[in-house]
């Protein structure tokens, strides 16, 4: 015998024939399998009691729309306004306040740009609740803040607990970070030899920042836009601590519908609308991002 491979095998390309023998596909393919089981297979279970009938703890009955058309008839496109509304406002503010200070990070603190980096990720080692209790000390009637200010100028600010800013406070204290470091990445990728080129040709500082460097840190406003929406978009803790029942976002409904109501086919259907519509949003914003610059590729 020659050894030679039969005339099927020779006739096969050996990419086809042999796809599973490299090495790529054997090293992912135990990745592969725990995001299947972890990740997949609790969001079919969840696409599957959405359809169930209410109040039901079984995938045996007979599958109903009748949860989809409560979320009109129960008001519970509210919550998803609010929620919509809440990590938009959350989103500028948090774009606002931090693009100066990633712009000190990547261009003008020098050895302090670590410090600073630091002291912002320092409060991610503590839990988000007791960070979120600390701000109803300082709001709520009496405390930190009200008093203070009633001792030193006798004005009282006693209501800015339980309210919708409070709320949007909240978001944009804990998720600070999430819009930070993308904008620190996406600042840092602007060439200096371009915003030179420009001053060259007599443009402004301003008409630089706005035709050079807003434009080509784009990749890292989306991302730190995108990450810090997300996140927002279901939050849970700061409605509940800082808002009380002012304001009901999805999360909660959906919180509650699992444990005090324990009707998992609602919750089931809101979390798939949730989904839905942060997937939905986050393709749309990823087709204008070039992930392959980001990180090197290109």
């Amino acid at each position: 015998m020659s050894g030679r491979p039969a005339a099927s095998e020779r006739a096969a390309p050996t990419g086809v024939r042999r796809w599973w023998r490299r090495p790529g596909p054997l090293c992912a393919f135990p990745v592969s399998l725990f995001l299947l089981a972890g990740f997949a297979g609790p969001l079919v279970i969840v696409l599957a009691y959405s359809f169930m009938p209410p109040r039901t703890f079984s995938l045996r009955q007979a599958p109903t729309l009748e949860n989809f058309a409560s979320v009109i008839s129960d008001s519970y496109y509210l919550s998803f306004f609010w929620s919509l509304f809440l990590a938009t406002t959350a989103v500028l503010i948090l774009f606002l306040v931090c693009y100066p200070i990633a712009y000190g990070m990547a261009k003008l603190f020098g050895r302090w740009a670590n410090l600073v980096t630091a002291l912002v990720a320092l409060p991610l080692l503590i839990s988000e609740n007791i960070r979120l209790f600390g701000w109803v000390l300082v709001l709520l009637k009496n405390g930190i803040l009200d008093g203070t200010l009633q001792q030193l100028f006798g004005v009282s600010v006693s209501g800015l607990l339980y309210t919708v800013p409070a709320i949007v406070l909240g978001l944009v204290y804990v998720y600070l970070p999430f819009m930070l470091f993308p904008l620190v990445i996406g600042i840092s990728m602007v060439p200096e030899s371009l915003k030179e080129a420009a001053a060259d040709l007599g443009a402004s500082r301003f008409e630089i920042f706005r035709e050079v460097e807003l434009p080509l840190s784009m990749p890292g406003i989306m991302i730190g836009g995108i990450l810090s929406f997300i996140l927002a978009l279901g939050s849970l803790a700061e409605s509940k601590i800082l808002g009380g029942q002012t304001v009901i976002m999805i999360a909660d409904d959906i919180e509650s519908a699992f444990t005090f109501a324990q009707n998992w086919p609602k919750g089931s259907v809101l979390s798939v609308l949730l989904i839905a519509l942060s997937g939905l949003i986050v393709v749309m914003l990823f087709r204008n991002i070039d992930l392959d610059r980001i990180i090197g590729r290109r």
